[in-house]
C-alpha cells in the first residue's frame, strides 16, 4: 500500500464562536447571541483557569456550547478532552445531536473498557477526537480515561452522586446483594447502638419515627470499631459492585463519617476527595456546565474543588424561562380516589406522560393502575436508557420512572403531560442528617431547589415546548405552594406556580381536565391564559437565599479541612475547622455551626491521640458549643462533658428527649401533609371522636401519641399492656378503663397487679423501651380502689379520665397551632417555638412523665375492703 500523506494542521479560529462557522455540516446558520457571548466570556475571562463553571439555561442551546469548546480546545491545543454525561441515554443522544445538528464527529463511549473500538479509543487517546462518556467512566478505581487534558462536566448539578460515588459505600437491607454485608456491620455497630436504635438498624419499627430515624455514629465511636469494621467489610464485601468504593474507604475510615437508619448503612466522607482521583485532579482544566450553579459554594461542595470561576449567566435569560409549563395541584380540591381517576384521565387525553416516583414501590403501584385501567405499555428508566424510540412511537404510553430526576429529556411532541408523584428533598444519609437532626437545612437550599428545577422541566427542554405538570405526594404540593419559598424562584416559575395553584383551588376534576385540553391546543384561549403569566412574571423578583455569602466564603476551608483529614494532618484540620466557623456568624446557620463545632473537636481528638499536647481540651471545647447548638443529639452531650461515658445531667436528658419529641413532631406533620387540612383534621377527628368511646379508646390514645410526637404502639398480646408512648429515654405505658361506669367503678387487685407489671412487659417485648424510664399510667374515671390493689398502686400513676380527655384537647390544639408556622424540617427556630409550646400545654415528654410520677395511684384513689 502507499504511504499516508502527512497531516497537516488547518489554522483554528481564536475563538470557539468562529470554529462553528467553519463546520460545513451544520445545521444551523449561526449561533444564538447567548450562546456566542458565553463563548467569547470563557476565552477572554476563563480560557487557562483550573475550573470553570458556565451556566446556561435548559433549552439555551448548553450542549452546543459544550461542545464547540471541546472541539476548539481539542484543535487549538491537541487536547485529549473528555465531555461527561450522567447516563449513557444522554452519552448518545450528545453523539448524535454533534453529528446530526452541528456537524460535529465525536467518539461515544459507553459499557465496558474492553468493549471499546480500538480506533475510538486511538482517535481519543491522539486528541483527535472528543471523548463523550458517563460520568462513571472518568469515576472509578481504573478508568480508561486516566490522563484528560480538559474534562467538560454536563448536567453539573447532578454530578455528586456520581462523584460521591466513588468514595461511597451504601449498603441497604432491602437489597439481596446486600443482606449479608449489612449484617455483618450491623453485629459491630451494635456494640456503639443504643438498644432501640439498634433494634430500628435491624428492622424492628413500627412508627414514622422508625422510619424517619437517622444518625451518625460518632468520631470517637467509629474510632474504638475501625479495625473490627474494616475487617468485617473486608470479609463481607465478596465481588459486589461494593469493592469498589470500599478500595477507596478502607484505608481513610478516620476520614468518613458513618451514617445508618432503618434501611441503610452509609460510610463516606463529607466531601468527596476528588483531588485524590488523579484523572480528575490532574487535569488542565475541569468545565462545569449546568442550568442552575447555586450559590454558596454548593458546587465546590459537590465536586471537591475549592475555587471555581463562575462565568455570569447570558444577559436577559434571569427573567424569561424556558418553554411553558401548566401546573396543576389536584390535591388542593380533590379527595384522595378523585386524584387517582383524575391521573387516569389525564394520561388518556394526553396519549402519552412521564410519571417521576421517589421511589421504586410507589413507581411499581403507578405502573400497576396504567396496567390495569388503561392497558398502556409501561416503560422504566432502563428502558429509556437503551432507546426513547419505543416511548416516542407509541400513541398511548406511559414512562414511570423511579428517583430520578434528571437525564432523561422530552423534548417537542415526545411528551406533553408530566406527573411529579411527590419528591425527596435528600438523596442520601448525610443530607438528612444534616438537615433532620442537625437543622443545617439553609445549606440545601439550593440543592433542593436545583432537584426540584430538574424534576419539573422534564417535558420542557426547548424554547417552544409546552407541558402540563401534575404535582402530588406528601412534600413537593407544600414546597412548591408555599408563597415564602416560591420567591426565591426564577420569576417566570413564579407566575407559572401562582396561576397553577389559581386554576386548582375550588375546582372540580372535570374542570382541570377542560383546562388541559385547552392547554394542549394551545390556541386563542390558551394565549389569554398564558399572557397573564407573562404578565405575573414581569411582576416578581427573584430573592436570594439567607447567609448565601458566608457559606460561599468557607467552603474553601471545609475543603482544606476534609483533604487534612484524608491526610491524617489533624492540626491543619483542627485549623482549618476553626477557619470555618469563624465564617459561620449568621444567626441562620446555628445547625451548621453545630456541625462544624463537632468536626473541628473530632480534628482535636485525633491530633490528641497521635500525641499532639494541649488538644484535649480543644476537643472538649468545640464538642460543648456543638451541643449547645444541636442539644438534640444525645451523643454529643457525652463528648461536651469530657467523656463519652460520662453522665449527662438530668436537664441535659430532659432536654434531648424533648427536642427528638420535637424532630418525630415534623415527621408526623409532614406525612399528615401541609397542602391541605384534610389529612391532618381526619387525623384530629379520628383522635377526639375516638377517645370519646371506651371501645374505640386506646386506639385513638396510640394515634394521639403519633400526633404529639411520640413513638406510640399496642399489641393485643396475652398480658400485654393498653398503648405505650415512647421518646428518648421516657416511656408511658398505659392500663385505660375507658369503658368503666363512671365513679362507681372499682379497681381491684389483679387490675393493679396488672398494671404494676406493664414496665416488665414493655422491657421484654419493645425494643425502643429498653434502658428508658418507664411510668405506668392508670387512666380511669374511678375513685376508690380494693384494700388489696393499694400495694401496687404506689407504682403506678393516676389520670382520670376526664382530665385525660381536657389535657388532649388542649394538645390537639397545641399541635394545630404549630402546624400553621411549620414549613419544613430542620427549621431551629420552629424547634424552639415548637418545644417551648409542648412544654407550656404539658404535652412534652419530659414534663409529662414528672407530672405522672408525682400522682402515685394510692394516693388518688379511697382504699375500700
Amino acid at each position: 500500500m502507499a504511504f499516508k500523506k502527512p497531516t497537516t494542521h488547518a489554522a483554528v479560529p481564536d475563538s470557539p464562536d468562529r470554529l462553528f462557522r467553519d463546520l460545513p455540516r451544520r445545521k444551523h446558520a449561526s449561533l444564538f447571541d447567548h450562546q456566542g457571548q458565553v463563548l467569547r466570556n470563557y476565552v477572554a475571562q476563563a480560557l487557562d483557569a483550573a475550573d470553570v463553571a458556565l451556566q446556561l439555561p435548559t433549552g439555551s442551546g448548553k450542549t452546543l456550547v459544550g461542545l464547540l469548546l471541546a472541539e476548539w480546545r481539542r484543535r487549538k491545543f491537541r487536547e485529549r478532552i473528555v465531555y461527561l454525561c450522567p447516563t449513557r441515554q444522554l452519552v448518545h443522544q450528545v453523539a448524535e445531536e454533534a453529528s446530526a445538528k452541528y456537524g460535529l464527529t465525536v467518539e461515544p463511549f459507553t459499557g465496558k473498557i474492553k468493549n471499546y473500538a480500538p480506533e475510538a479509543k486511538t482517535a481519543y487517546q491522539d486528541g483527535d477526537r472528543v471523548a463523550v462518556t458517563t460520568y462513571n467512566s472518568l469515576f472509578n478505581t481504573n478508568p480508561f480515561f486516566n490522563n484528560p487534558d480538559i474534562i467538560i462536566i454536563d448536567d453539573a448539578h447532578a454530578a455528586e452522586n456520581y462523584m460521591a460515588s466513588q468514595w461511597t459505600l451504601r449498603v441497604s437491607r432491602f437489597e439481596p446483594e446486600d443482606e449479608a454485608l449489612f449484617t455483618a456491620m450491623a453485629s459491630v455497630l451494635k456494640a456503639v447502638l443504643p438498644p432501640h436504635n439498634y433494634a430500628r438498624l435491624t428492622g424492628d419499627w413500627q412508627g414514622v419515627d422508625d422510619i424517619s430515624w437517622v444518625d451518625k455514629i460518632p468520631g470517637h465511636l467509629l474510632a474504638e470499631i475501625a479495625s473490627e469494621l474494616r475487617a468485617t467489610i473486608t470479609a463481607n464485601v465478596g465481588d459486589t459492585s461494593h469493592r469498589y468504593p470500599w478500595r477507596m474507604l478502607a484505608g481513610h475510615l478516620h476520614a468518613c463519617q458513618l451514617y445508618v437508619s432503618f434501611s441503610e448503612i452509609m460510610l463516606r466522607p463529607l466531601i468527596p476527595p476528588t483531588w485524590s482521583h488523579g484523572p480528575f485532579s490532574g487535569a488542565k482544566q475541569r468545565i462545569f456546565m449546568s442550568a442552575t450553579l447555586g450559590a454558596g459554594g454548593d458546587l465546590e461542595r459537590l465536586t471537591g474543588r475549592p475555587w471555581i470561576k463562575r462565568l455570569p449567566i447570558p444577559e436577559g435569560w434571569d427573567r424569561q424561562g424556558i418553554g411553558r409549563r401548566f401546573f396543576m395541584f389536584p390535591e388542593k380540591s380533590l379527595t384522595e380516589e378523585q386524584t387517582l381517576q383524575l391521573r387516569r384521565d389525564l394520561m388518556r387525553k394526553a396519549g402519552r406522560s412521564l410519571v417521576l416516583t421517589p421511589n421504586k414501590l410507589d413507581a411499581e403501584a403507578v405502573s400497576k393502575d396504567v396496567k390495569e385501567h388503561l392497558e398502556y405499555p409501561v416503560f422504566t428508566a432502563d428502558d429509556l436508557e437503551v432507546s426513547k424510540t419505543g416511548f416516542t412511537s407509541s400513541a398511548h404510553a406511559a414512562a414511570v420512572i423511579a428517583n430520578r430526576y434528571d437525564g432523561i429529556d422530552f423534548p417537542d411532541d415526545d411528551c406533553r403531560l408530566l406527573f411529579v408523584e411527590g419528591l425527596s428533598r435528600t438523596t442520601n444519609l448525610q443530607e438528612r442528617f444534616l438537615i433532620n437532626r442537625m437543622g443545617a437545612n439553609l445549606l440545601f437550599n439550593e440543592r433542593i431547589q436545583t432537584r426540584v428545577l430538574q424534576a419539573i422541566g422534564r417535558c420542557t427542554r426547548g424554547l417552544n415546548d409546552y407541558s402540563a405538570v401534575v404535582i402530588t405526594g406528601d412534600e413537593l404540593p407544600a414546597y412548591l405552594t408555599d408563597r415564602k419559598r416560591r420567591a426565591y424562584f426564577h420569576p417566570e416559575l413564579q407566575a407559572e406556580l401562582e396561576f397553577g395553584v389559581d386554576q386548582s383551588t375550588r375546582v372540580n376534576a372535570q374542570d382541570l381536565l377542560d383546562n388541559f385540553a385547552i392547554f394542549l391546543d394551545h390556541d386563542e384561549d390558551w394565549e389569554e391564559a398564558n399572557q397573564g403569566i407573562l404578565d405575573a412574571r414581569e411582576a416578581a423578583t427573584q430573592a436570594k437565599f439567607p447567609a448565601m455569602d458566608q457559606l460561599e466564603a468557607v467552603v474553601a476551608q471545609e475543603i482544606a479541612w476534609q483533604t487534612a483529614m484524608w491526610n491524617e494532618d489533624y492540626t491543619k484540620a483542627y485549623d482549618s475547622a476553626r477557619d470555618v466557623l469563624g465564617g459561620l456568624t449568621d444567626s441562620a446557620l446555628r445547625g451548621y455551626r453545630a456541625l462544624w463545632h463537632y468536626l473541628a473537636g473530632t480534628s482535636a481528638e485525633a491530633a490528641a491521640a497521635a500525641g499532639e499536647a494541649g488538644f484535649d481540651a480543644h476537643a472538649r471545647t468545640q464538642y460543648r458549643k456543638a451541643k449547645e447548638a444541636a442539644a438534640g443529639i444525645p451523643w454529643l452531650v457525652g463528648l461536651a462533658r469530657g467523656s463519652a461515658a460520662a453522665a449527662p445531667t438530668p436537664e441535659e436528658v430532659d432536654h434531648g428527649s424533648l427536642l427528638l419529641q420535637v424532630e418525630q413532631l415534623e415527621a408526623q406533620l409532614v406525612k399528615l401533609g401541609t397542602l391541605h387540612n384534610r389529612e391532618f383534621s381526619a387525623r384530629e377527628s379520628a383522635i377526639r371522636e375516638g377517645l370519646k368511646d371506651g371501645k374505640t379508646f386506646e386506639q385513638a390514645q396510640v394515634l394521639l401519641g403519633e400526633h404529639l410526637g411520640f413513638n406510640a404502639g399496642k399489641r393485643e398480646d396475652d398480658a400485654s399492656p393498653d398503648p405505650w408512648w415512647i421518646v428518648g429515654n421516657i416511656a408511658l405505658v398505659f392500663e385505660d378503663h375507658a369503658n368503666a361506669k363512671g365513679e362507681t367503678s372499682l379497681i381491684d387487685a389483679t387490675k393493679a397487679r396488672q398494671a404494676a407489671s406493664h414496665p416488665d412487659w414493655m422491657r421484654e417485648h419493645v425494643p425502643a423501651s429498653a434502658g428508658a424510664q418507664i411510668q405506668p399510667v392508670l387512666v380511669t374515671p374511678a375513685k376508690k380502689a380494693k384494700d388489696g390493689a393499694m400495694p401496687h398502686l404506689g407504682r403506678v400513676a393516676h389520670w382520670d379520665l376526664d382530665d385525660f380527655r381536657r389535657w388532649a384537647e388542649q394538645a390537639l390544639v397545641t399541635v394545630r397551632d404549630l402546624r400553621r408556622d411549620f414549613h419544613e424540617p430542620g427549621d431551629l427556630a420552629w424547634r424552639a417555638q415548637a418545644a417551648q409550646a409542648l412544654s407550656d400545654s404539658r404535652a412534652d415528654a419530659p414534663s409529662l412523665f414528672a407530672w405522672l410520677a408525682a400522682r402515685p395511684a394510692r394516693e388518688h384513689l379511697t382504699s375500700v375492703p
